[in-house]
């Protein structure tokens, strides 16, 4: 039994708390909020986040911030990537030197264009940051459904022990070297996850879903690896199996936020409309300034930025994107005419 303090009673850190709690550890789940945490004491529900799902009597529910990270040997940060940076800051004088944070959250920060672990390690120098991503909505992990994510970290050891404490017959976990990969394919994702919905929105069908994926993946692929990433780890669960899960499904904020969009509503009406924190749209601006400064071409994550912060519409974003300059889809292929010359 491991003693584990998740931080932050959103979604899914409701869901892996229970996953946790199911798997035999001793579990402490903080909520901001002491009248959530009440809540959550009382009916052993997330009834706002995560309705339907029962959590175990075993989870101990507090607001107290110093109790849940004291004494843990494990802290999985779930907080949105906005909170990231203060959380940290928070809880630093009660972190222990080597201390492993697992982070949940996805997203790039905006003002510094830094990934979260990094992000964590600078406000807690003494703690061991890893990252934990992948195809995994809260809402399908709370009900026990199949699921398969990656485990990043800076060393083998620490990325099995998170694979030991999380893994178990309904909840697959690979470990992984690339961190920068991981971290940056779950923030990029997101941005695509806005175009798919806004196309969704337009009425538009699976070959523009198909596409919009396909030339995602690409994108993101592009700029990760030209910033010192995988491209194994965009090919992977952390790549093409997020963007997949998050254009295509129910469950994805970021989608249903495009979704809306595409129909007519403003950036910030969708995000009423929705009610939780739709990573992409903060997402989105650290992205295209990657790209400027590694000069990647992204022609997606463009014109989302167009659609959210330039009044752009929707359809002509769509539009501009259809008839773009003819392109070669890979270039690094070689032409049999050419090759004879």
């Amino acid at each position: 039994m491991t003693k584990i303090g998740v931080i932050g009673a959103g979604s899914w850190g409701t869901a892996i708390a229970k996953l946790l709690a199911d798997n035999g550890h001793e579990v402490t789940l903080w909520s901001r909020k002491e009248t959530e945490a009440a809540a959550l004491r009382e009916k052993h529900e997330n009834e706002s986040k995560l309705p339907g799902v029962k959590l175990p009597e075993e989870i101990f529910f507090t607001s107290d911030l110093e109790g849940a990270v004291k004494d843990k040997e494990l802290l999985v940060l779930a907080v949105p990537s906005t909170a990231v940076r203060s959380t940290a800051n928070r809880i630093s004088d009660w972190v222990e030197p080597g201390q492993i944070i697992v982070n949940l959250a996805k997203g790039i920060e905006e003002s510094t264009r830094m990934i979260l672990t990094d992000i964590i390690e600078q406000e807690i120098p003494k703690a061991n940051a890893a990252v934990l991503s992948g195809p995994s909505h809260a809402e399908e992990v709370g009900r026990g459904i199949p699921t398969t994510v990656v485990a990043g970290a800076k060393d083998k050891k620490t990325a099995e022990y998170i694979q030991n404490i999380f893994m178990n017959e309904v909840f697959r976990v690979y470990t992984s070297p690339d961190m920068l990969g991981i971290e940056l394919g779950g923030a990029l994702k997101n941005v695509i996850a806005l175009a798919a919905g806004v196309a969704d929105g337009l009425g538009c069908g699976d070959n523009t879903k198909a596409a919009l994926i396909t030339r995602g993946i690409a994108e993101m692929s592009r700029l990760g690896v030209a910033m010192g990433g995988h491209i194994e780890t965009f090919n992977g669960l952390a790549g093409i199996g997020d963007l997949i899960v998050t254009c295509a499904s129910r469950h994805s904020r970021n989608r249903k936020a495009g979704y809306l969009i595409g129909q007519g509503r403003t950036m910030q009406e969708a995000m009423e409309e929705v009610r939780m924190v739709v990573e992409g749209v903060y997402s989105a601006r650290s992205a295209m300034a990657l790209a400027e400064i590694y000069q990647i071409s992204m022609p997606i994550v463009e014109e989302v930025n167009k659609v959210l912060f330039e009044n752009k519409s929707a359809r002509e974003a769509m539009t501009d994107l259809m008839i773009r300059d003819k392109k070669i889809e890979n270039p690094e292929l070689p032409w049999a005419d050419a090759e004879l010359k």
